[in-house]
């Protein structure tokens, strides 16, 4: 009996291992850990910026300027932004992709309980997928991953924090393939 529970929680245990044990090392339990794990490895790029008062106010007149309400509100409602982009530079740089990145960060976003986030807006620079946490009606951060087309090895995570709607987060994940273009080699 006592080794049939033993295989029982050693089985378990494995288990609930696999989800979170893909990519290199300790895998990271939160989006911001899995920044500061890759930051400033080779092969690895992170572009950040906060939204002040000012920037808000620019990104929402931007949007109000082609017409679109939830955009301009989604982008006048953006705290920070972070970017961090991974083009193989090296034989121990593509093993990062063999490893398993977007594994690690589908498990941390499972794990963390992120609800995907269909978009129908396909681009041909980039291939993101996305997802976000509400609190209430309100979406709070919005993460998309994915990589660049012209790079079928690189890996992008973009970390987007806020107070969105969820209309105004479709919009915004319509936008942000722009944003990734923009900002990445």
């Amino acid at each position: 009996m006592k080794r049939y529970a033993f295989s029982l929680v050693a089985a378990l245990v494995l288990l609930l291992s696999g989800c979170r044990a893909s990519g290199p090392g300790t895998p990271a339990r939160t989006v911001a850990e899995f920044f500061r794990k890759y930051d400033g490895r080779p092969g690895f790029r992170t572009t950040e910026w906060s939204a002040g008062l000012t920037t808000r106010l620019l990104l929402g007149r931007l949007g109000k300027l082609g017409g679109d309400n939830d955009l301009a509100q989604a982008l006048s409602s953006i705290r920070s932004c972070k970017v961090l982009a991974f083009t193989p530079t090296s034989a121990g740089a593509l093993k990062l992709t063999n490893e398993g990145l977007s594994q690690e960060v589908d498990g941390l976003l499972r794990n963390e309980r992120y609800t995907p986030l269909a978009v129908s807006a396909p681009d041909n620079n980039t291939a993101l997928r996305y997802a976000i946490r509400q609190q209430g009606d309100q979406v709070q951060e919005m993460v998309a991953t994915g990589h660049l087309s012209s790079s079928p090895n690189s890996f992008v995570l973009l970390d987007v924090s806020g107070n969105f709607t969820r209309a105004q987060a479709e919009r915004l994940a319509e936008f942000l393939p722009n944003v990734v273009h923009e900002t990445t080699p």
